[in-house]
């Protein structure tokens, strides 16, 4: 099966736990609708797997041996259940757990007398869809490539509440996956009403569904669009005032502040947060495949693309021996009742940002020939990024970046830069394992041991194996 049945997993809402039998009669108003849509996204963490996977890691030889943290950094099927956190299994049901209450949302609206009033959420219910989906296709499958057919297996694209334990599918092909999230994109986003949410960062806000857009047809290489959607999340282009100050109002901020703030409702550059159960948290610089500080050198020397001696204003603590972490994500503890020693773990994660929009959208003027818009927005990311910056010497410019690059194509060069400084901006989030994919970049892990791993593109490595229980729904695994 894809999932467990929805009130299974969302008995947290208030609504669905006091009368499980009769949820249709309680669900009654977009105000109830909107809280059901509380629960319409994958509250299970990709962090673990996709940083894991990407050049950001290296092998310490020691650390917390996690099997989701280990299977990923040597390519192999992570033997971690649905039941393990963080785990890819895990992330699939969370997905289509998340899929789930989005179609019974839908189906709902769908039999109101008056469904005009439920247009708000219809439109989150839509986005919330097509975002667990996106996420999907992109791990479990072979990745868009909008130069080919994308004829390989996709994933299957629910539509549909899920009323039986095992129900049949068919995977499809990947091109009819990225058909099916851009009608759902197109449908849902016009509908998008920051009005209805009592903290819109919790839900698809009009900033966030704009943002998710940008990423969307950035995969799909249509910058025009990528352009439309990530000017439309501010109008204004008021971008930089609402970026993360790491030099400015953060310089001055312990871990602990940092931890505090870095994820919270309140931050501007946060554009819509999920909860998400994970470990993360608590082992993010401990994980035996991790952040060393060789690697944060060969992350962090991206500095030297900026004019004027810069150097990041990132600050770079460890916790023991070659545990080197930035202070993002952090863990808070749920326990199971008021007087319980035990619980869960969680994690806030940010799952789109300012920054994002802002590198999305260098990355399509590049490609437009939008030379001089590349540079004013590459120069506005680094007013926020440099330590103890001066506009008038810290300047990213095409001299600086042929001197760096050895080279004077100035897209490539532009395109270059992007790629370095979003390697920086969220290492430790999950990030940089997508644009790895999009430019089919081979990952090369080496052990302490000696061994080496290289994963070209088009290895299939590159996928994620679905979970075994998934073949109770007829659907194939990946090669391997």
């Amino acid at each position: 099966m894809l999932f467990l049945p929805l009130l299974a997993l969302a008995g947290c809402e208030d609504f669905l736990s006091k009368e499980p039998d009769s949820t249709r009669a309680i669900i009654n108003t977009p105000k109830k609708v909107s809280q059901l849509l509380t629960t319409a996204y994958p509250q299970a963490g990709y962090v673990v797997f996709s940083e894991s996977m990407s050049d950001n890691v290296a092998d310490k030889g020691v650390g917390e041996d996690d099997k989701t943290n280990r299977g990923s950094f040597l390519f192999e099927v992570v033997e971690a259940t649905v039941d393990d956190q963080d785990s890819p299994d895990s992330y699939w049901a969370e997905c289509y757990r998340a899929v789930s209450v989005a179609n019974e949302a839908l189906d709902i609206i769908s039999k109101v007398s008056d469904p005009e009033n439920y247009n708000a959420q219809k439109g989150e219910a839509l986005l919330a869809r097509a975002y667990a989906h996106f996420m999907l296709v992109n791990y479990y499958c072979r990745f868009f490539d909008p130069q080919q057919g994308n004829e390989s297996p996709g994933i299957p694209y629910v539509t549909v509440p899920e009323s039986v334990v095992i129900k049949q599918y068919e995977r499809g092909t990947v091109a009819g996956v990225y058909q099916m999230i851009e009608k759902d994109l197109q449908e849902g986003l016009p509908l998008i009403s920051d009005g209805t949410y009592t903290i819109p960062k919790y839900h698809f806000n009009l900033a966030a569904a704009n943002a998710f857009a940008s990423r969307f047809y950035l995969v799909k290489k249509d910058y025009q669009k990528v352009l439309q959607y990530a000017n439309a999340v501010f109008p204004s282009n008021n971008f930089a005032e609402n970026m993360r100050p790491w030099n400015t109002t953060y310089s001055s901020m312990s871990p602990a502040e940092l931890f505090n703030i870095y994820s919270r409702a309140t931050e501007n550059a946060n554009l819509l947060l999920v909860e998400t159960a994970s470990n993360f948290g608590r082992f993010a610089p401990t994980y035996r495949y991790g952040m060393t500080y060789g690697k944060w050198q060969e992350i962090s020397v991206s500095e030297r693309i900026i004019a004027g001696n810069a150097g990041w204003a990132f600050p770079l603590y460890y916790r023991g021996e070659n545990n080197y972490f930035i202070p993002k994500l952090t863990e808070y503890f749920v326990r199971e009742s008021v007087n319980a020693e035990i619980g869960f773990p969680y994690v806030m994660l940010p799952i789109f940002t300012v920054e994002e929009v802002l590198f999305n959208r260098i990355e399509a003027n590049a490609y437009l020939n939008n030379t001089a818009a590349c540079l004013t927005d590459l120069n506005t990311y680094v007013s926020k990024r440099v330590d103890n910056y001066n506009p008038s010497a810290h300047k990213v410019t095409a001299a600086s970046m042929r001197d760096y690059f050895g080279t004077s194509n100035l897209r490539n060069n532009i395109i270059e830069t992007v790629l370095a400084f979003k390697r920086v901006e969220f290492v430790q989030e999950g990030m940089r394992w997508f644009d790895l994919q999009r430019y089919n970049r081979t990952v090369t892990h080496q052990t302490r041991t000696g061994s080496v791993i290289t994963v070209p593109a088009g290895d299939n490595r590159r996928v994620l194996q679905l979970p075994q229980t998934a073949a109770l729904s007829g659907i194939t695994q990946n090669p391997r």
